[in-house]
């Protein structure tokens, strides 16, 4: 799910607990409008007694230098970001360091900019995201291209000169979106997956009323249902939260559930739950709450939920069968695979998304190499993330240059190349191998890069014409598999006394171009798709 989807999740799950904690849509006659009985009588819900204070995301900002620009780069810079930065970058360097740093910012080839993301309040130690690096206003740097940002600290917003605690650390190639956009902006570009959370963060409840015993109730609860460890009551008005391992790429689903769960049971109220409940799955428009709810109860519930998986509503059978499958029921399972494997389903991602959570390894991996040959685009590059995530052997993939990953799927009939623009860049060929065919000539937009290979031809040249001195060329010859030109185009060069082939140093962002081009010229026969652009609502300074 990307950063949008769980967000919109995330909140879900939240108002899912104010609503229900407050008898959301109730009418004074105790029913609600959608003609099902109010639930009010069955208990109080940890979400009634106490409420989420993390935010749901933190803006995070810094300062910081990109290097290895073209000569775009500038100067200029207000005194106390430079004092920061040179104090900042001097505690970097080995002790020995001769550098100037004020000498380094001052170069054409380097630039101080501004840098912003959007870092998961829940977020785990090392976990990544996407950052914007922009070009400080006002100055004379006119593209960040091909730059390098060194290693930048990250505090909450609007903190900078305070002295305050560092959330994340950001460093890394600048990527510049040229796949259909117009009216580029190299003033400004991304850092994907560049951005570091560097703590583990909890999750906070605060307590409508302190009480000592209340707080130490619900932090009973929690371990009793959760496991040892994942509550504590350090106040008599706050509990602490750690998410379970099983829920790391799940928070917002373990913060529904936190918030939904009863803090009595006993076997007679439990039925009145389960009965309510499965009748609200099947009867009303939220049936994710009804799904959580019946969730926190436990496999005290499958045979009723179990009635659900034969409804005519194929929404219905989804939240019933993966509410079982999260309970450990493989009835769940099998209705989520028919759901899946339906071409014809609306529901057929969530369902797989569902599977790859809660199903085992094996069941969770054969059913996505299935959906690997399936027609439909979408379907593929889902079963491929999920195969990514299982760490599957049907996905090999290779680093290149430190810098993204290429990846090839040979499962796959239908030929295909996907390039990621947010989160981790990768390269993806679908229905691997692929290779070019016929006449090849294509070329970047400055004329720095070519590759060709004429009718007839035994190998593809690829040469690069030196971006600091364009009478230096460098040529390589490769194969006609498109994973072997990428390789050619991007490795490193080799150092004088290394042995091996190296490649062109060519950036990931241009690499993508590249491909798209071939694609477009019919000189590669697969489809080109590229991924969604970050999106977390940031106002880029400008």
């Amino acid at each position: 799910m990307n950063v949008i989807g769980r967000k919109r999740a995330l909140v879900a799950g939240i108002l899912f607990v104010i609503c229900f904690a407050g008898g959301c849509g109730e009418r004074r006659d105790g029913r609600r409008p959608d003609g099902l009985a109010s639930t009010k009588d069955l208990g109080p819900t940890i979400g009634s007694l106490a409420r989420l204070v993390s935010p749901e995301w933190l803006r995070v900002e810094g300062y910081g230098l990109v290097s290895g620009l073209k000569g775009t780069g500038s100067a200029e810079c207000p005194p106390r970001i430079r004092a920061y930065l040179t104090r900042y970058i001097q505690k970097q360097l080995p002790a020995h360091s001769k550098m100037d740093v004020g000498k380094y910012i001052n170069r054409p080839d380097t630039a101080v900019v501004f840098v912003e993301g959007m870092m998961p309040a829940i977020a785990s130690a090392g976990q990544y995201f996407d950052v914007v690096v922009t070009a400080l206003p006002n100055t004379q740097t006119t593209s960040l291209e091909g730059g390098w940002l060194f290693e930048t600290e990250l505090r909450m917003a609007g903190s900078f000169g305070v002295n305050t605690r560092i959330l994340a650390d950001v460093k890394g190639p600048i990527f510049i979106n040229r796949i259909g956009s117009s009216g580029i902006d190299k003033r400004a570009g991304y850092i994907l997956a560049g951005g570091k959370a560097l703590e583990e963060y909890k999750i906070n409840l605060a307590l409508n009323r302190p009480d000592f015993r209340l707080a130490n109730n619900i932090r009973d609860r929690l371990n009793e249902r959760f496991g040892p460890d994942v509550a504590g009551a350090p106040s008599s008005g706050q509990i602490e939260l750690a998410v379970p391992a099983r829920y790391n790429d799940r928070k917002q689903r373990f913060v529904a559930l936190v918030g939904a769960m009863y803090l009595t049971q006993g076997p007679e109220i439990n039925g009145n739950r389960i009965a309510a409940f499965v009748r609200r799955l099947a009867g009303s428009e939220d049936k994710y709450a009804s799904e959580i709810a019946l969730e926190t109860i436990g496999n005290e519930c499958l045979d009723e939920i179990s009635v659900l998986l034969t409804s005519h509503d194929e929404r219905v059978r989804l939240h019933a069968a993966r509410c079982m499958l999260n309970l450990g029921s493989d009835a769940g399972l099998m209705t989520l695979r028919r759901i899946a494997m339906d071409a014809n389903s609306t529901h057929r991602l969530e369902a797989l998304e569902a599977i790859a959570a809660a199903a085992s390894r094996d069941d969770a991996a054969a059913i996505s190499r299935m959906l690997l040959r399936d027609d439909d685009f979408s379907t593929r590059l889902a079963a491929y993330e999920q195969l990514r995530k299982l760490d599957d052997a049907a996905v090999a993939g290779e680093q290149i240059a430190r810098r993204f990953y290429l990846e090839r799927i040979t499962q796959t009939e239908k030929k295909a190349i996907y390039a990621s623009r947010s989160g981790q860049p990768r390269i993806v060929l679908f229905g691997a191998p692929i290779s070019c065919h016929g006449n090849i000539f294509v070329g970047s937009d400055d004329g720095e890069i070519t590759i060709n290979a004429p009718t007839d031809a035994e190998y593809v040249t690829i040469i690069r014409k030196h971006p600091k001195r364009p009478s230096v060329i460098t040529q390589l010859k490769s194969s006609f598999e498109v994973g072997d030109i990428v390789k050619a185009l991007c490795e490193d060069p080799v150092k004088e006394g290394e042995q091996g082939r190296g490649g062109l140093g060519v950036s990931y962002a241009d690499a993508i171009v590249l491909l798209k081009q071939m694609c477009d010229k019919g000189a590669v026969r697969a489809e080109f798709r590229a991924g969604p652009l970050p999106n977390f609502g940031l106002i880029v300074k400008k």
